[in-house]
């Protein structure tokens, strides 16, 4: 069988440990999908402290974990297409963030009793979820550090490096950029700064030659330049490199 026989999940894991599911697993992840759905704006999908069944895999576009605090939105997590992206809510329940679309996306949904039957039944496929939770979590203590440490232009440049490794994974990318449906304003909240002050960061990326953002594309300048500019380092990513999965 080929990766079309798998519509709604053949990109999860792509590029990183999607090898480990042998065609057996691919097809039962694949069944477990039961609805799918489509929005075509801005939508929220799962919203804070709501008790959740189910659980979303991202098949395409890009959603968004959001937390408001304070009169602000912050754009916690990005995910690309094959992101599980609340398969944690099976053991939480509720969600202590939104999950928002970002633009035109498509979803599918797990419901939690068949993630019961997953887990007691295949170990090989629940150890590969269970995996694809810990790939978040690297995530998240990647940017946690990077939003300590970097200016508003390292953050973006990080940002926009991560994108095109997780987009190339999934054979979203190319070898010069990739599509993101996210405003300035998106940015932003995602980087911890102002609207105006991304504007700034932005225009110089895109002046010193770095990288471009503009009309739903990211065009990369210098991608050498724009790996030292955002400190990024994909081996966090667990694709090839000293962590991949063995």
């Amino acid at each position: 069988m080929t990766e079309d026989s798998y519509p709604r999940t053949r990109r999860f894991l792509q590029g990183r440990s999607r090898d480990a599911l042998d065609v057996r697993e691919r097809s039962l992840l694949e069944s477990l999908v039961d609805e799918v759905q489509q929005f075509t704006s801005p939508h929220t999908i799962l919203k804070r402290g709501d008790v959740q069944d189910r659980s979303t895999i991202l098949i395409e576009g890009t959603v968004a974990r959001v937390i408001h605090e304070g009169g602000k939105r912050h754009i916690v997590a990005l995910h690309v297409p094959g992101d599980f992206v609340d398969l944690h809510a099976f053991t939480l329940k509720r969600l202590d963030h939104d999950v928002v679309s970002m633009g035109a996306v498509r979803v599918g949904y797990v419901t939690h009793d068949a993630l019961t039957r997953v887990l007691e039944t295949e170990p090989n496929l629940s150890k590969m979820l269970w995996y694809s939770t810990l790939l978040d979590a690297a995530m998240h203590r990647e940017w946690i550090m990077k939003m300590e440490h970097l200016s508003a232009h390292g953050r973006l440049a990080h940002l926009m490096a991560e994108l095109w490794q997780r987009l190339t994974f999934v054979d979203l990318a190319g070898e010069s950029g990739f599509a993101l449906p996210l405003t300035q304003q998106e940015l932003a909240d995602s980087c911890g700064t102002t609207s105006i002050h991304m504007n700034r960061v932005v225009r110089k990326l895109r002046e010193t030659g770095v990288v471009d953002i503009s009309r739903g594309q990211v065009t990369i300048l210098d991608f050498d330049e724009l790996k030292r500019v955002g400190a990024f380092d994909a081996a966090y990513l667990y694709g090839e490199g000293p962590l991949k999965l063995i």
